[in-house]
């Protein structure tokens, strides 16, 4: 972990499997980062998480987002499409994780806003690789923007 980092990373997991959320839950458990996540269940709870309205008044903003793309209420386009157009969130780091190979979906992503675009795993030890990759990525190497950064 870096030493100009002081707290728990602040993950907003945004998953409607609860299948997938319990293996990435696991997986990075067994990480070395100082995190806590957050789960949404559709994209409007993951808007209103970030935007800190309709139940959610007071939870921490994310310091990194990780977006499956096809998600009821709401898709990962029209999240990340909704969260950019807010400058407060511009610049927090989303990562679209999701099992979509569409074209369509991965310029979409990045049309919207996405930092990166990964295929959702297939096996256990990749889950687990996952993890660890995003966790060494994320959580120790990049800097991310301080809480508050317009």
């Amino acid at each position: 972990m870096r030493p100009e980092i002081d707290r728990e990373i602040e993950i907003l997991l945004v998953e409607d499997n609860p299948a997938d959320v319990r293996l990435l839950q696991e997986a990075l458990a067994e990480t070395k980062a100082r995190y806590r996540l957050h789960v949404a269940t559709n994209g409007e709870e993951a808007v209103d998480f970030v935007f800190q309205r309709n139940g959610f008044r007071g939870v921490p903003r994310p310091d990194l987002i990780l977006l499956d793309f096809n998600l009821p209420r709401k898709n990962g386009a029209e999240v990340l499409e909704e969260l950019k157009r807010e400058p407060r969130f511009k610049k927090i780091p989303v990562v679209v994780l999701t099992s979509s190979r569409s074209e369509y979906d991965i310029n979409s992503a990045y049309e919207h806003g996405a930092n990166c675009y990964l295929r959702k795993p297939n096996t256990l030890d990749q889950i687990y690789d996952l993890a660890h990759t995003l966790s060494h990525h994320w959580l120790e190497l990049a800097l991310l923007p301080p809480i508050g950064a317009a």
